[in-house]
């Protein structure tokens, strides 16, 4: 077979194809939204901060975020029968060099803009956002091995874009770090309740984990008692977030039927992980009409 005919039948998506999927694009909304509804809600406008930061965060933020983690997890990732869809995508080599290129070029322009844009206090935290984000997958810090901090810096980059919104809007609106804090301690809760299935193939590869270091029945009790934390956080509000603790009640509905589940059963809880990412989009449409509602005054 002459190699134009191998080329035609390589099973292999695209380079340009690959690349997309490595961002994510199911979790696109995940980090743009959080950054701009703390926009608006901090008194910004339509203008350009929020259009480029939702830009940014939309999608050069997650092929940063991916991208980096999927080049350098190429390995474990070949190990793991959960990549291949909408939870990863194993990148072939030849695309590794690609991914990191275009992770830089996308982000620099609009990091350049968002800074000008912004004042010292944002610059400040937009640089402790983007280095959080490589800083979890790249050599040498590669913090997703070090168990706990693993979820603390995961949970970074969700709530991250929300402080970056209320920061270059300049303005801190009452009940906003109960909140902040609120979202940070379910970043914190999702992800570690997201290792428990990978439990067995990180300590087949290798891999350091929250999971790997406290096992499966610990990591989904730490998982609960961040859901938990939320909860009282928003509570503690006492403001119109505090009825927005009532969508907690899901993420501990879906995670409590594996409080007991044990470390050689850990891929059982893949089930809770995938009900976990469709619920993101309904409590994220059921707290945008809450939001509206605050807005409007109703």
């Amino acid at each position: 077979m002459t190699a134009a005919a191998l080329h035609r039948h390589d099973p292999r998506p695209s380079p340009l194809r690959q690349v997309i999927g490595t961002s994510r694009p199911l979790s696109w909304i995940n980090t743009a939204y959080p950054f701009g509804a703390a926009y608006l809600l901090a008194g910004g406008g339509l203008d350009a901060a929020f259009w480029l930061g939702t830009l940014y965060f939309l999608v050069p933020y997650n092929l940063l975020m991916y991208g980096v983690n999927d080049v350098f997890d190429y390995e474990s990732d070949l190990r793991n029968p959960r990549k291949g869809g909408v939870e990863g995508v194993v990148l072939d080599r030849r695309v590794h060099r690609l991914t990191l290129v275009l992770s830089a070029v996308t982000n620099v322009p609009f990091l350049i803009a968002l800074v000008l844009l912004g004042d010292t206090t944002s610059s400040a935290v937009l640089a402790v956002v983007v280095v959080a984000v490589v800083a979890y997958s790249a050599p040498v810090l590669r913090v997703k091995e070090r168990p706990l901090l693993d979820s603390i810096t995961s949970s970074t980059h969700f709530m991250g874009p929300a402080a970056f919104g209320l920061a270059i809007a300049g303005t801190w609106p009452s009940g906003a770090g109960l909140i902040l804090g609120a979202f940070f301690a379910w970043g914190i809760a999702s992800h570690a309740f997201g290792a428990v299935q990978d439990i067995r193939a990180d300590r087949d590869a290798g891999i350091a984990s929250v999971a790997t270091a406290v096992g499966a029945r610990a990591t989904v009790w730490l998982a609960i008692t961040g859901y938990v934390v939320c909860g009282l956080l928003l509570l503690a509000t006492g403001s119109m977030a505090a009825i927005a603790a009532v969508f907690v009640v899901p993420y501990l509905l879906n995670v409590a039927p594996y409080a007991r589940i044990r470390d050689e059963e850990c891929e059982r809880a893949h089930g809770g992980w995938r009900r976990f990412l469709w619920l993101n989009y309904l409590t994220g449409f059921f707290v945008t009409q809450l939001l509206i509602w605050a807005t409007i005054g109703w």
